[in-house]
C-alpha cells in the first residue's frame, strides 16, 4: 500500500528488508548495539561482520536515538540502528521513546543524504510493543517526517508477516482521509 505525503511516498510492504533496494535500512537494534534476533539478526547476517565491527567501534546507542553504520553486504548505502524502548505498560515514557527511535532514524539517514529509507516494526518484536499502537506512532513519525523533509522521496515500512502487514495497512487507511496524503 502506498500513499503520498506532499511528492514523497509513504509504502507499506511484506518481506525480508534485508533485500530491500534503497539508500538506507533501518535496524532494529539494542542499546549496546551488539546485535540480537530478529531483524537485528537478519540485516548482520546478510550485511556481513563489517557491520559488527562498526556497532563495536561506536559502542552503544539510548534507547530513543540511532547512529548509522555502513552496510556491508548489504544493497543500501547506511544501516541506521534505531533503538526502541521495552514495552513495560505503556506509561514508562515508551510512546516518546518510540516516536524518537523513528525521528532520530530518519534524521540521521536525512543527514547522511539519503532519499529512500526501508524501516522495520521498531520495537514490536522481542520488545513486546502492541502493533497498533506502534504502527500510528510510527506512521505519524513517518507523515511528519515526509511532509517536512521533501528531499527524501521513499519512506517504506517493511513488515514480517500477514498480521503485521494487515495492522499497518489498517492504520494507514485510518490515517489516509487526511489532506497531507492521497492513495496511489
Amino acid at each position: 500500500m502506498k500513499v503520498m505525503v506532499g511528492a514523497s511516498t509513504l509504502d507499506l510492504a511484506q518481506g525480508d528488508i534485508t533485500l530491500q533496494q534503497v539508500d538506507a535500512i533501518v535496524n532494529a537494534a539494542n542499546d549496546r548495539l551488539a546485535g540480537g534476533g530478529g531483524v537485528d539478526d537478519a540485516i548482520h547476517r546478510a550485511g556481513g561482520p563489517a557491520i559488527m565491527d562498526e556497532c563495536r567501534r561506536i559502542g552503544a546507542c539510548p534507547t530513543g536515538q540511532a547512529v548509522s553504520t555502513m552496510a556491508g553486504s548489504l544493497q543500501a548505502r547506511h544501516v541506521i540502528h534505531a533503538v526502541g524502548p521495552i514495552y513495560r505498560d505503556g506509561r514508562q515514557g515508551e510512546p516518546g521513546f518510540l516516536a524518537s527511535a523513528y525521528r532520530s532514524a530518519f534524521g540521521a539517514a536525512a543527514d547522511l543524504g539519503d532519499t529512500t529509507i526501508a524501516t522495520p516494526s521498531l520495537s514490536t518484536g522481542a520488545y513486546g510493543y502492541p502493533m497498533e499502537d506502534a504502527a500510528r506512532i510510527g506512521l505519524g513519525c513517518a507523515i511528519d517526517f515526509l511532509a517536512s523533509h521533501p528531499r527524501v522521496s521513499l519512506i517504506r515500512f517493511v513488515l514480517w508477516g500477514a498480521e503485521a502487514f494487515d495492522t499497518w495497512r489498517r492504520v494507514l487507511e485510518e490515517l489516509s482521509p487526511t489532506q497531507r496524503m492521497k492513495s496511489l
